[in-house]
Parts: C-alpha cells; structure tokens; sequence
C-alpha cells in the first residue's frame, strides 16, 4: 500500500511540520481496531520523503501509568514530545455528590504551535481526526500552508475531512500503521 502515497519528485523539497495527536490516534485504534499505533511508521508514510521541519507529539500524562519509555521511544523516532498534566476539577451537585472531572486535550497547544510554524512551512500534517482543529485548518490555508490530514477514516469528523487539502487514511496502509 505504501506505493500508493509515493510523492511527486516536484514536491520533495516542501518542508513539513507534523503535530502528532497521540490520544486521538491511539484511541481511535484502541476503541475501532482494538490495535496499537506504530507512530514511527505513521511519520515515515505521511512524511512520504519531504523535509521534515518538525514533528511534535502531544500527549496528556496518565495518573498510575509509567510512559517514560513511550516518550523516550518518541524522541529515538525523531518526534519532540510535549506533554501535558491532566486538570482535574472537583464539584458538588446539588444533592451532594461529589463528581470529579477530568480535562486534558491539546487542541491549544497545537494550534499555537502551527500557527507559530505557518511561516516556516509549507506543509502542515495534523496527525488527527478532531473536528475542532477546522478552524485551525481554515487558519492555516489563509497563511498559505497546505494542511493534511493524517486520522482513521472510521473515527475522523466527517468536516475536517472535507476541508483538508489531503486526507491520509491511515488504514489504507494497512497492518504497517499497527504493531
């Protein structure tokens, strides 16, 4: 399958920043494939052999998981790994319950930092199929940049999707996007 995304020798000089969604992707294969991502081949095939400006993996620290050895194997990859602590907020319902809420995404951090990017690139990959990035993706087309979309198609909102330049289907490279 990989042939399919074989590269145009005219675009092989566009420089490329991928912001990698961890928690997007890796949920996505958990909840539709029961399947883990290989993110260094994800990098390799969306990367289709054009200048890699920057990859940054953005994920939210797990209470009681260990992930230092996944974020090491991040970094071997060649991603820079941002990683964000969990917000909890604590509340009481009216009958005195208490309920606890957990908040933890990176839609800001990756946004801010392809905005930051957009004058140093051409090519944006948004390894993500969270419909809240297409204002970002609208954002970034007004820069000039071209903007893929990198998710599963099962689990990718159907309006990021369309206003994509490109959208890579992950699962179109079949078991190698998987360990």
């Amino acid at each position: 399958m990989f042939q399919d995304y074989k590269l145009n020798e005219l675009y092989k000089n566009q420089r490329v920043a991928m912001f990698l969604d961890i928690q997007n992707l890796y949920y996505s294969a958990r909840d539709t494939f029961n399947r883990k991502v290989n993110f260094e081949k994800v990098l390799h095939m969306v990367l289709r052999e054009r200048v890699l400006i920057r990859a940054i993996a953005y994920l939210v620290k797990l209470q009681g998981v260990d992930q230092k050895g996944f974020i090491n194997t991040l970094k071997h990859i060649g991603y820079q790994v941002r990683v964000k602590e969990p917000k909890i907020f604590k509340s009481i319902d009216e009958q005195g319950n208490l309920w606890t809420t957990i908040k933890a995404d990176w839609d800001m951090g990756i946004a801010m930092d392809a905005i930051s990017m957009a004058e140093k690139v051409d090519v944006a990959i948004l390894a993500s199929g969270d419909g809240d990035f297409v204002d970002l993706v609208r954002y970034l087309h007004t820069k000039g940049v071209k903007v893929e979309i990198a998710a599963f198609k099962q689990t990718a909102a159907k309006e990021l999707i369309e206003i994509a330049d490109e959208f890579i289907d992950l699962t179109a490279f079949g078991e190698e996007v998987f360990l």
